[in-house]
């Protein structure tokens, strides 16, 4: 069991966590319990009607957050040619093909998202063991394998959040930071929450969203009746 601080066990003390909020109240009370000097993460946990076990439920996409997720993100982007300029314009951090590939088998992750064009992607896939598993690996359905490269490093820049289902059927994201208070958080959520629900795949039976949770990095986590959906998103 992991050990939690005192602060922490007061939070859960005297707030009821069980209970079920509305968005405006579950991201208040995760702001109130922010207890640490850092700006925290405020994340997000959705619960989903879907098995990913089937190919035809899976639930993956992205989706540009309105305020962005109040951090610098480092792009580097896979390409050559013409489009290494493209990329660098764009306010790419790093851009190359192979060099890159060979600093990253020597153990460089100086970048947070990447993006490659389509021509290199023979390249970039003898590193997809490395890439993979840490979530950088760029990937067709999240706009990151693109000749689009400037939009995409732009996107990425501006707040991008990549999300997956995970094999629980739960998608987990960060939304924003403390500091943004609960109508920029609000917004955030919203944005989120719409890509999901037009992702809703056909194969999936029953209520959709079965369960909503916000959280600080640090902090407990506060549950969202799904009833109040509709509310966000008007």
């Amino acid at each position: 069991m992991p050990k939690h601080s005192k602060k922490y066990i007061d939070i859960k003390t005297n707030i009821d966590t069980a209970k079920r909020f509305s968005f405006d109240e579950a991201i208040q009370y995760a702001l109130d319990s922010s207890y640490v000097r850092f700006d925290e993460t405020v994340d997000i946990a959705v619960r989903l009607g879907v098995d990913p076990r089937h190919a035809d439920q899976m639930v993956r996409g992205s989706v540009v957050l309105p305020h962005g997720l109040g951090k610098e993100v480092k792009v580097l982007v896979f390409a050559k040619g013409e489009k290494e300029k493209e990329a660098t314009d764009a306010g790419a951090d790093f851009v190359g093909n192979d060099e890159l590939v060979e600093k990253i088998k020597g153990g460089w992750y100086g970048f947070d998202k990447a993006v490659a064009t389509p021509d290199v992607m023979g390249s970039v896939g003898k590193i997809g063991k490395i890439l993979g598993p840490r979530g950088l690996m760029p990937n067709a359905k999240t706009g990151t394998v693109t000749f689009d490269v400037a939009r995409a490093v732009g996107d990425l820049k501006a707040g991008k959040v990549d999300f997956r289902v995970d094999k629980n059927g739960i998608l987990h994201a960060p939304m924003g930071k403390v500091s943004f208070g609960q109508e920029k958080l609000r917004d955030n959520i919203r944005a989120f929450i719409e890509a999901v629900q037009r992702l809703k795949p056909s194969a999936s039976k029953g209520a959709y969203i079965r369960g909503i949770a916000t959280s600080t990095t640090m902090g407990p986590g506060f549950k969202v009746d799904p009833v109040y959906v509709k509310d966000l998103m008007s």
